[in-house]
């Protein structure tokens, strides 16, 4: 008897063919809308394998109701939507898909850096609504993006793609991490620097860091004080990194120049959101690693590990 798992979200056919091969597979069939907690609950008591996304909760009641369970692949670099002290104490195994879509997320996390420098969705609504009627020289005038100074916090594999599209704009390179990076210094030029210098001296605040306990809320009011007035915070890593807030206060009074979100606290974020009212907020939901080319390596990543836990091989990427 093949062993049954569920997926959470309608994933490529392909995918689902080659789980299939292996797996007695159960799939939510709905593209855009998450499973919901109650379906979760009841479909989740007799899987031994379930393939989640971030926007499923793992915690220690679903858990409590997964009797035969003994993987959780996340299609996900992040695992903060699992409870992985609960699934440690029963001995299920979490996975999740890095590496495959760190290119793709550092192309997007500096899109959205020059997007935000620049002023484009800022400029594109300008000209669609009409606005334009002549060329001035000071009109939508943005930040310089070549030969400004980044500041990355959280030098990991994404963190150092980002910093080597930084070189090649001839950018001054700092970073904070909680241990250097001494080959980044050396092939990227890159500087070490505790986490109050480098908001004092970066023009553009690149947030890289994995949403822990210790990062919830690490930008706030007096970090966000620290910056210069000229200065643009991008995040695509955790809602949570950011007090939303702090930053909002921050926006609105000029206190720093702009920010480019991809993430944030509470998503889908809801069109009420005070972020959402500012003309110097690029706002993106959660596409950092959306190319076609990377999600399709992601999702046959979190297959390969969810056909492993469930046939007792240990999985190519196991975070416990």
């Amino acid at each position: 008897m093949k062993p049954k798992v569920l997926i959470t979200r309608k994933i490529p056919q392909e995918i689902v063919e080659k789980i299939s091969s292996v797996c007695d597979v159960d799939m939510w069939n709905e593209e855009e809308v998450p499973i919901p907690r109650e379906v979760l609950e009841q479909k989740i008591v007799d899987v031994e394998g379930l393939f989640c996304l971030i926007t499923e909760k793992i915690d220690a009641d679903l858990l409590k109701k997964a009797k035969n369970l003994k993987v959780v692949s996340n299609m996900a670099v992040g695992y903060n939507n699992i409870d992985i002290e609960a699934c440690r104490e029963r001995g299920i195994t979490v996975t999740n898909t890095p590496g495959v879509l760190t290119e793709t997320t550092a192309d997007l996390t500096f899109a959205l850096l020059m997007a935000t420098a620049r002023r484009l969705i800022e400029a594109s609504t300008y000209l669609r609504n009409g606005e334009w009627k002549t060329w001035s020289p000071m009109q939508l005038t943005g930040q310089d993006v070549y030969g400004a100074t980044i500041g990355i916090i959280g030098m990991g594999r994404i963190g150092e793609a980002v910093a080597r599209r930084a070189k090649a704009f001839d950018m001054n390179i700092l970073y904070h991490n909680r241990n250097r990076k001494v080959d980044a210094e050396k092939t990227l030029g890159a500087t070490y620097v505790e986490l109050d210098e480098l908001l004092k001296q970066s023009d553009f605040v690149v947030i890289m860091t994995p949403y822990t306990p210790e990062t919830v809320n690490l930008i706030s009011e007096r970090e966000l004080s620290l910056m210069k007035k000229t200065a643009v915070l991008i995040n695509t890593a955790r809602g949570g990194i950011v007090n939303e807030e702090a930053l909002y206060n921050a926006l609105k009074t000029g206190q720093i120049w702009a920010a480019g979100l991809d993430v944030f606290a509470i998503e889908p974020v809801s069109l009420d959101h005070p972020l959402l009212t500012l003309p110097n907020v690029v706002a993106l939901p959660h596409i950092g690693s959306a190319s076609i080319k990377t999600r399709l390596k992601m999702a046959e990543l979190a297959a390969d590990n969810l056909m492993k836990g469930v046939t007792n091989q240990r999985p190519d990427h196991v975070v416990v």
